[in-house]
């Protein structure tokens, strides 16, 4: 694919970077069926005619449906808070309370895109009783991604959004169908901990049965794949040994602010079909 689509969100181990190898690794197929859709990189670089995509983050699931229903009137909206006024840490606060004390879903998603471009290094974290909870994030300028939201907009009218356990995400496959999952990653080490993003701890328990749901679902379904992509560490390649093919690359880690502190690390794509 020439012309790249960036996500119009922040988004820690976003696949922006890795599209051309997911792509080259993903079979043909009808419908791309993502259980961990995050920013949506792979679905906004890849070529289906049909796309499901899921995420437990219901805020972000709330915000692509809206975003695929009323995406004039969305994207008007959230550039009003785009203001100089509101790149101030007071502004931010105020801001990230009214969303953690309203439940009214359009401004929710107005402000979580507010807070995604202002909040520390585009970090999505939420406390144990689902408060979002990233700090200030201190950028000169942040960038209102009105391009990127407007191409998001109109390729998710191919697209089925839901907000559910990745067990009922693999359940509507259907034959030919395609799956790609991006899960939260085994941590590198026992302090580098991004899993409970949504709330929800994604341990070794959930990696393993994973790699198991993949092994049964294209088992069970005929003609479907999956492919996973993981850390590569010794637990991954133990839990995807059955995978019918496994690729291993060194990729940038992109969630240190600074550049020059960003280290490569080892990644695995398991293929399982």
């Amino acid at each position: 694919m020439t012309n790249k689509n960036r996500a119009f969100l922040k988004w820690a181990g976003g696949k922006y970077t890795l599209c051309d190898v997911i792509n080259k690794m993903l079979p043909k197929g009808e419908c791309l069926i993502e259980p961990f859709v995050g920013a949506g990189s792979v679905f906004l670089n890849s070529n289906f005619s049909r796309y499901i995509l899921n995420d437990i983050n219901r805020d972000l699931i709330n915000l692509y449906q809206i975003l695929k229903d009323t995406p004039e009137q969305y994207i008007n909206d959230a550039a009003k808070l785009f203001i100089e006024q509101n790149n101030q840490a007071d502004a931010y606060y105020d801001l990230r309370k009214t969303f953690n004390e309203t439940d009214d879903i359009y401004q929710r998603s107005l402000l979580f895109l507010y807070l995604n471009r202002h909040g520390y290094n585009g970090l999505c974290r939420y406390n144990k009783s689902g408060g979002y909870n990233v700090p200030f994030g201190k950028y000169k300028k942040p960038y209102f991604p009105e391009k990127e939201l407007q191409v998001f907009a109109e390729k998710a009218q191919r697209a089925t959004f839901v907000c559910e356990n990745y067990r009922d995400t693999f359940a509507r496959a259907q034959q030919g169908d395609v799956i790609y999952c991006d899960p939260p990653y085994v941590p590198l080490s026992k302090t580098a901990s991004f899993t409970s993003y949504a709330g929800n701890g994604f341990g070794l328990d959930e990696q393993a049965d994973l790699a198991n749901a993949a092994e049964e679902t294209v088992a069970e379904v005929k003609g479907t794949s999956v492919l996973i992509s993981n850390h590569d560490t010794i637990w991954t390649r133990k839990i995807y040994e059955h995978a019918h093919r496994i690729r291993k690359l060194n990729v940038a880690r992109t969630i240190s602010q600074k550049a020059t502190n960003r280290k490569k690390v080892g990644e695995l794509m398991a293929l399982y079909k």
